[in-house]
């Protein structure tokens, strides 16, 4: 009996050192969301910047730079939202708040508040970038569905965890009156928990991927044309992209100094949507296995821009191949051994 009422305590505890884990995680994460640094305007103060549009809620904007920094813009009443046009012989045509969405590259002018953010007198964006903003929106939603089905097995682990806990007091019951009990309850005790630690580590890993192939692709000057070697590049990371489970393709373009900093924003967007096409179309990628591709621009150069060798090289687009650890890492759980094990 007193054996049995300590393998019940130690059963308890464990239960309870669990819970206060999954605690501690949320803790941690909101820890590091609440040390996200940006970007405040003095109350009253006059500014323009350009960004693009990575959240919104309501009529609060989160508008991030191509140097990472992000600043919180509040669309107003009066807020005037218009499209930045390249031909000076027309008129510019007007938008609604509405299409103001995420993805999209906007020049905001306006002035700052007393909590820190920018109230927009002024957006502009182009066509262009809307289209590009339309097209990311339309893969982001895949994406969000996959983390939404990992937290909601991550609860779904949680409550399996509570059950386990009132079945092992019932074993604990059921071994007291049989020969050998104690032994068995204790092994089915370990193994379980060992089962449902293995269960939760499984499913909180499962938007943790890791990197296991980088591709670079470079590109003629001024071009967002995919040459032959590129192509052939993009047939096999997509070939061993296939052969793995849970992988997702990360889409990162890039632009030499060649020219203006708009443009080649443009252009480094322009060249990742290219290689998205070409792996979309040639290996009928799913769209939801390709994460939100962006265009950095003349952003995170890799070589020196003030030569023809380093230009060449900063006319690239990076595709990494991630893999879930969550779905490579199988839990293996030992066979419980019964009473009649025991016994024999």
């Amino acid at each position: 009996m007193k054996k049995i009422s300590m393998v019940k305590s130690l059963v308890v505890a464990l239960c309870l050192t669990m819970s206060g884990s999954v605690m501690a995680q949320n803790v941690n994460m909101q820890d590091k969301d609440s040390r996200m640094m940006q970007t405040k305007v003095a109350s009253g103060q006059k500014m323009k910047v350009q960004g693009t549009v990575i959240s919104r809620d309501n009529n609060n904007l989160i508008l991030r730079d191509t140097t990472g920094s992000e600043l919180t813009v509040q669309l107003a009443g009066n807020t005037k939202i218009e499209e930045k046009k390249s031909n000076p012989f027309r008129g510019s045509k007007k938008y609604s708040s509405n299409e103001v969405i995420r993805g999209l590259y906007v020049e905001v002018e306006g002035r700052g508040d007393a909590s820190g953010a920018l109230v927009a007198d002024k957006i502009k964006f182009s066509t262009d970038s809307q289209r590009t903003a339309v097209s990311i929106n339309s893969q982001v939603a895949p994406v969000e569905n996959r983390l939404g089905t990992a937290e909601t097995r991550l609860t779904e682990a949680e409550q399996n965890a509570q059950r386990l806990s009132g079945q092992l007091e019932e074993l604990a019951q059921v071994a007291n009156v049989a020969k050998g009990g104690a032994a068995a309850a204790q092994q089915a005790a370990d193994m379980a928990i060992e089962g449902v630690s293995k269960t939760n580590d499984r499913i909180s890993s499962l938007d943790d991927f890791e990197e296991k192939k980088l591709t670079t692709i470079t590109f003629k000057v001024g071009s967002a044309v995919l040459l032959p070697e590129a192509k052939t590049m993009l047939d096999e990371i997509a070939t061993q992209a296939k052969s793995e489970k849970g992988f997702v393709l990360e889409v990162r373009g890039f632009a030499s100094a060649d020219g203006g900093t708009i443009a080649n924003d443009r252009l480094s967007e322009r060249r990742a949507n290219a290689v998205v096409r070409y792996l979309a179309q040639q290996h009928q990628i799913p769209l939801r296995r390709i994460i939100l591709p962006f265009g950095y621009g003349e952003a995170i150069p890799v070589a020196d821009n003030t030569t023809l060798e380093g230009r060449k090289q900063n006319r690239r687009v990076e595709v990494k191949m991630l893999v879930s650890r969550g779905l490579t890492n199988p839990v293996s759980v030992g066979r419980t051994v019964s009473s009649n094990d025991q016994n024999n």
